[in-house]
């Protein structure tokens, strides 16, 4: 038996072995369970939510995560720890809120599967900011139903938390949308304070409504829907009872309407009705617009306008009260008689600077020869100084010839400065001009200034050119007078050398050889012949001494120079020969 036995378990010991080998194994840390997917975390105000997909099939599957906070000083950046809120839950999600306190650091986020021992790898790992991943959440909203209108208040979403996401209050904006509560209700949507009065409504009549939180360029959720209804307006009240010739009471006071703003170089104005038949007084009162802002209720933040306190006319100047030109301003008003008040009125919004209209400038004109010199006193005044920091006037310059022609072209001209000069300007004629002031930055204009006319100066320079122009003519003629005296000189000259030549012959030779001291220009004529005669006569003697006291004189005149050149010594001795023959 113990043989047999033997045998089998050696036979069967291979079948184990073969099984054993096909069978999967599972090594020391190896685990069946899947890793959660799809982690993500959704975070309203300060609630922070942990949510993530599981695909497995197992059951009794438990989930914890872990996290990591680089802001965390005690920590170092790869230490994990258990993420309070989010141990050993049965859900797909849990709330870690009280672990987040620092919402602008880098938190990292990871979970896993957990069944007893057992226990999957890690989930991605999920990085966040608090701060830029979490949404506003929807306000608080109260209602009151006054006068036939509806006020409201709006409150944060987090008003009882420690910590606070959003620390910037005063910087939220909040959208309100209402409806009529009916089938067929428009809708209208419009920008609120935390405390406002919806006003322009039906009396009687219930609306819904339900208001958004917006920080800068991020939209919050909705509150809630919440529906009012209204009541009848005082002066709706007193028409049903004239209509139905009911006592009314005489001391009744409507809220005082139709509230309009004037302002005209940063003066401001505020004027209204008086429906009232017996004596009243009116109190204009005044809220920073900042306050309007805030959260709180800001009823005891009104104020009086200084001068403006039981007043009886329909018109108050709260140019006092505008201290901050970049701030906005709220009035209303309050009738009172000896016996009631009235209820108050609308609220009138005031910007200053875009409320505030321009006057037209005043101008000044200068003319200097032909350039025409225009200076602007800005709109207020040049003691105005809060226009001209504010505004950044510009100035249209329209300029024209006053001339009985009226299609003549007005001309345009626009400047900086307060000082324009314009040229090329026609002398000796009247010129007309008008400015205006402009704002770019506010897209405004102001009427046009008076017009003013001035003439311009005669041209200077048309004598200086007749009297450049007569000199110039003058030195001309001088010149060509000048140049013809010069050659005529010249012509005469030359004719007085050919015809009458300035040098004569020696007395003793006056008469004789003419004919050799002619002009060298003429041609030369022709030389006479000599008609010779023989003349028979008795030679007498002459005395000889008489003739060589003649040469001797005549040699006296050649050692004078007048004649000292051959041509002299040999004319001399012909004539001296020729009057040897003579004598003879």
């Amino acid at each position: 038996m113990e043989a047999a036995g033997c045998r089998a378990r050696a036979l069967l010991l291979p079948l184990w072995c073969c099984l054993l080998a096909a069978a999967p194994r599972r090594c020391a840390g190896q685990t069946d369970l899947k890793s959660p997917q799809d982690i993500q975390v959704y975070a309203v105000n300060t609630n922070f939510t942990l949510r993530w997909n599981y695909t497995g099939n197992d059951t009794d599957v438990t989930f914890s995560a872990e996290y990591q906070w680089f802001g965390d000083p005690q920590t170092s950046e790869t230490e994990w720890k258990e993420l309070p809120g989010c141990q050993n839950v049965t859900d797909t999600e849990c709330d870690f809120s009280s672990a987040i306190t620092e919402y602008n650091d880098r938190h990292l986020v990871r979970v896993r599967a957990e069944r007893k021992e057992d226990k999957s790898p890690w989930s991605s790992v999920f990085e966040m900011i608090p701060y830029f991943i979490a949404q506003i959440g929807p306000p608080e909203v109260h209602l009151q139903s006054i006068n036939g209108a509806i006020k409201i208040q709006v409150s944060h979403a987090e008003p009882n938390q420690v910590q606070k996401m959003w620390v910037t209050l005063s910087s939220f904006k909040y959208n309100l949308v209402i409806w009529e509560n009916s089938s067929d209700a428009e809708v209208r949507s419009q920008n609120i304070f935390p405390v406002d009065t919806i006003s322009d409504l039906a009396p009687e009549t219930t609306y819904c409504l339900k208001v958004q939180a917006t920080l800068f360029f991020q939209e919050g959720l909705f509150s809630p829907i919440h529906c009012v209804k209204t009541t009848r307006k005082g002066e709706n009240i007193v028409w049903e009872l004239r209509k139905s010739n009911a006592r009314l009471d005489v001391n009744y006071l409507f809220c005082p309407a139709n509230l309009k703003v004037f302002a005209l170089n940063m003066q401001f104005h505020l004027h209204w009705n008086n429906p009232y038949k017996q004596h009243v007084n009116y109190t204009v009162q005044y809220l920073l617009g900042f306050f309007k802002t805030l959260p709180d209720d800001h009823s005891v933040k009104w104020l009086s306008v200084p001068r403006c306190e039981n007043i009886t006319n329909t018109k108050c100047n709260f140019t006092s009260i505008i201290t901050v030109i970049s701030a906005f301003y709220y009035l209303r008003v309050q009738a009172m008689s000896e016996y009631n008040k009235s209820c108050l009125s609308k609220e009138v919004k005031i910007d200053p600077l875009s409320t505030n209209e321009f006057g037209p400038p005043r101008i000044r004109l200068d003319i200097s020869d032909v350039l025409l010199h225009v200076q602007i006193s800005p709109p207020g005044g040049e003691e105005n100084k809060v226009m001209r920091v504010h505004y950044y006037f510009s100035y249209r310059i329209v300029y024209w010839k006053n001339s009985s022609d009226n299609e003549e072209e007005k001309r345009v001209k626009e400047i900086k400065q307060t000082i324009a000069t314009i040229s090329d300007l026609t002398p000796s004629t009247q010129y007309c001009v008008k400015v205006k002031a402009l704002s770019e930055a506010y897209n405004k204009t102001s009427p046009f200034s008076n017009e003013e006319c001035i003439k311009t100066s005669p041209d200077k320079m048309l004598p200086l050119i007749i009297l450049a122009t007569f000199v110039s003519a003058l030195v001309a003629v001088l010149v060509v007078a000048v140049l013809i005296i010069f050659f005529l000189y010249q012509a005469y000259n030359k004719i007085k050398y050919v015809f009458f030549p300035s040098c004569t012959p020696p007395l003793n030779i006056e008469g004789f050889g003419e004919q050799l001291f002619g002009s060298p220009y003429l041609p030369t004529v022709e030389e006479p012949i000599e008609s010779c005669y023989v003349i028979e006569s008795i030679i007498e003697e002459v005395n000889q001494n008489d003739f060589k006291d003649y040469k001797h004189s005549k040699q006296s005149s050649r050692d004078s120079g007048n004649y000292s050149n051959d041509d002299d010594t040999s004319g001399s001795k012909g004539s001296e020969g020729m009057l040897e023959k003579e004598i003879i």
